[in-house]
């Protein structure tokens, strides 16, 4: 019998001993490829990774919260579940299960999805909607996703702040992206819809009195949020992200249009994380400076600005980043079958593991640094 696997943890020194470690899992939007990230919790879970704050953005949104919205015990089951029920051939197409047809159930996904949309999930709106008034605001119906949020979620569970909950999405009046959190309010099914409602393929959702598309439309990335919230404190941060900002020079048309997706919902990862890294040594460093200064000068207004900006935070950011051995087209992130669902499973699930064996996370913190960055899945490119 394999030996069961010890809990995650972190043992860098801590800024202050009573300050505890906080788990935290970024989910980034991304359609379909979305059952990446369910696979890499699978791994997570397996390793007894219980995050204390999820937060997510479109697919990502769903999945945390599945995550967030079910006891730990139930979360996989629950992903599972989910991931069958949206990638199960609609009846005006045959499953095809035989080995032989693989490839060809691979490549119809997408075209079956778009024509057909996903049980559990969307479905293609009926010509004559289009005539009637007022016009719809999308091709696709999302009901039954409310549907199934409701059915698979507990929100109850959410809003009792056993796990902390952010889905972000973007006010259409003024074009901000807004952050619902579940420390701070309420959520429901619509926020999360909000989160994934992608025009023109979705409709948007109105949440006391405005409206609101998909966050991946500003940012696809949570890290941001996360820095901004107070107070900050050491964290272990499991980013799962489903597009590569670096990839290599197309050699088709549809690998284009295919790279320029990766690129445009990447949200600059690297630059971002890099840039919010840079901002946390400093605060870093602030904090150490003013725990130098003579006790004379700490009521001096400029000490007082410094103890603003100081932060001592310790934070790991452990980069999970789907990077398929082969372009999978520029319909990727509609692409529901089930085969690649579950081919994209596994490599979330493969992925994680090789990045928990690695756990470089683990070593000391050196002095005067506030961030750490880890990319075990590192492009081939």
């Amino acid at each position: 019998m394999a030996a069961k696997p010890k809990p995650i943890t972190n043992p860098a020194n801590r800024a202050t001993v009573d300050d505890p470690l906080r788990n935290v899992l970024l989910l980034q939007g991304g359609g379909a490829l979305g059952a990446y990230q369910a696979g890499a919790y699978e791994a997570l879970s397996h390793h007894h990774y219980t995050p204390d704050w999820v937060i997510g953005v479109s697919i990502g949104a769903i999945n945390a919260s599945l995550i967030a919205g079910n006891a730990p015990e139930h979360r996989l089951s629950r992903l599972r579940e989910f991931w069958a029920r949206i990638t199960a051939p609609p009846a005006s197409l045959t499953p095809l299960n035989a080995p032989f047809f693989a490839d060809i159930e691979q490549k119809l996904g997408a075209v079956n999805a778009v024509m057909f949309g996903q049980p559990g999930f969307f479905r293609p709106r009926a010509p004559f909607d289009f005539f009637t008034k007022p016009t719809p605001l999308s091709f696709y119906d999302t009901s039954q996703l409310r549907t199934t949020l409701e059915e698979l979620v507990d929100f109850d569970r959410i809003n009792s702040g056993a796990t902390r909950l952010s889905v972000g999405a973007v006010q259409i009046r003024t074009g901000n992206m807004i952050y619902f959190d579940s420390k701070t309010q309420k959520i429901t099914a619509d926020h999360i819809m909000a989160s994934g409602a992608l025009p023109p393929g979705f409709p948007p959702v109105e949440i006391d009195g405005e409206a609101y598309w998909d966050g991946g439309l500003v940012s696809n990335t949570p890290l941001e949020y996360m820095m901004s919230t107070h107070p900050r404190q050491h964290s272990l941060v499991f980013q799962i992200d489903l597009f590569p900002a670096r990839g290599p020079m197309p050699t088709t048309l549809d690998e284009v249009a295919e790279r320029d997706k990766d690129i445009r919902y990447s949200s600059r990862t690297r630059s971002s994380t890099d840039a919010e890294k840079r901002r946390q040594d400093l605060r870093c460093q602030v904090s150490a400076f003013i725990e130098r200064l003579p006790v004379d000068l700490h009521a001096d207004p400029v000490a007082a600005f410094l103890h603003e900006l100081a932060c001592p935070a310790q934070i790991d950011v452990v980069h999970l980043i789907y990077r398929p051995e082969h372009p999978q087209g520029s319909q990727k992130d509609f692409q529901f079958d089930r085969v690649t669902a579950e081919q994209r499973w596994a490599d979330g699930l493969q992925d994680a593991e090789r990045a928990l064996h690695a756990a470089p996370w683990r070593a000391p913190y050196p002095p005067g640094i506030g961030m750490r960055t880890f990319d075990i899945t590192k492009p081939t490119e």
